[in-house]
């Protein structure tokens, strides 16, 4: 059996077209159960849920009461009784065949998780979405993340998205870590490779992403991915990746440069070189994706959302590397 376990919260807008999404999969349903597992949702969701569950008996609701998703993804684990588990988000859709090719491929690679692409989409029509969605895939926004910005072959990466675990591998290295509100994927990812296991990205496998609408959204998100890598690296004993480093590096060369700028004037120029080429960058990305989108504010937007991304992440790195070195509690309200 199969279980699809899918964890939620205020997901009105997009829920929908998310069971579609399940219902239309060439996956046998015989075999199929769907767990939405919900944070005590105060819009419409559960509602939309429950006019698809009369009908389909498969699609299932759990509450989460601690309302963060590893609580939801545990909750949904331990209560489902598939020998595959697949993780879904409720912010996407899904192509007819998402479930087969991901189930085939475990097989096939002998692999403890897999995962597609995430083709990252605008969530409505004005110019800041389309700026989010493009700096989301882009390599100068999101490093070397293969998921975001795209591979040409299956290749062993060392996360995936909305993974296809055996059901084993949670035996082997446990469940999801609920003291970590954001990274929890790439915590757990981490603990497969850490235990020997091997995790690959299917590039010819897309899921439908839809970005924030707002660069606050954004900053809040980034953010709280830098406060807890310090904590997934602590608990891992190790660095997951080596991407993770840059932004608060890039965080630093400002603080440092900004300083010694009043030092010497060889510094001051090294500081002004230093930010005209990181905002070159933002520009020259700008401008590419002006011309694709066909839309000229692109140039301007692009580099602003760069900016917060990498100093959201960045700041939010220190303060959680401030938390871990003098034991102070990693505190946020996010369902999400």
């Amino acid at each position: 059996m199969l279980s699809v376990i899918c964890p939620i919260y205020n997901e009105e807008k997009y829920i929908a077209k998310c069971i579609d999404g399940i219902i239309l999969q060439d996956y046998s349903k015989d075999e199929l159960e769907v767990f939405f597992v919900d944070g005590m949702s105060t819009d419409k969701t559960r509602d939309i849920i429950a006019s698809y569950t009369k009908k389909y008996p498969y699609i299932k609701v759990l509450d989460n009461p601690h309302k963060i998703v590893p609580s939801a993804m545990n909750i949904g684990i331990r209560k489902s009784k598939g020998d595959i588990i697949i993780r879904l988000d409720g912010h996407c859709d899904y192509p007819d065949n998402y479930f087969t090719v991901l189930v085939d491929n475990l097989s096939k690679l002998d692999a403890d998780n897999v995962g597609g692409m995430v083709i990252t989409l605008p969530c409505n029509e004005k110019n800041v979405s389309y700026a989010i969605a493009e700096v989301l895939k882009n390599p100068f926004g999101m490093g070397n993340s293969f998921f975001r910005i795209g591979a040409t072959e299956t290749i062993k990466v060392d996360t995936v998205p909305f993974g296809c675990f055996k059901r084993s591998i949670f035996d082997k290295v446990g469940l999801y870590d609920e003291d970590l509100i954001r990274n929890q994927d790439d915590e757990l990812n981490a603990r497969i490779i850490k235990n020997g296991g091997s995790i690959y990205l299917i590039p010819t496998l897309g899921v439908n992403y839809y970005a924030r609408d707002k660069v606050s959204k954004v900053r809040k998100m980034f953010y709280q991915y830098g406060l807890f890598k310090p904590l997934v690296n602590k608990k891992l004993g190790q660095a997951a990746t080596i991407r993770q480093f840059v932004p608060p590096l890039f965080v630093a060369a400002l603080f440092c440069g900004s300083i010694l700028s009043f030092v010497s004037n060889v510094f001051l120029w090294l500081f002004v070189g230093f930010v005209a080429l990181y905002f070159a960058i933002g520009l020259y990305m700008g401008v590419k994706s002006a011309i694709v989108t066909l839309r000229p504010l692109m140039v301007l937007l692009m580099p602003w959302t760069f900016l917060n991304v990498h100093l959201s992440y960045g700041i939010g790195y220190w303060v959680g590397m401030f938390k871990v070195l003098f034991n102070r509690p990693f505190i946020v309200q996010s369902n999400r």
